[in-house]
């Protein structure tokens, strides 16, 4: 029996809108994609990663925004 050797793909997931995003580029930092990202989404530059949660052949970020919560 032959072993599948299969590299999981990185998604990033914006918390309040459900949008998912491409990993624009594997070698970049979770930081560093969600600020290459804040120019479209604005509501990025005030959020948190969170994650990983992994599904099937992906792995999943969260970025959750804290402008306009409580507590």
């Amino acid at each position: 029996m032959a072993l599948n050797i299969t590299t999981a793909v990185r998604v990033f997931i914006i918390d309040k809108s459900g949008v998912e995003i491409p990993d624009p580029d594997p070698t970049l930092s979770l930081e560093n994609v969600m600020a290459l990202y804040s120019g479209m989404y604005p509501e990025l530059t005030t959020a948190t990663i969170h994650g990983p949660e992994y599904r099937d052949d992906k792995v999943v970020y969260r970025f959750k925004s804290v402008i306009g919560t409580k507590g």
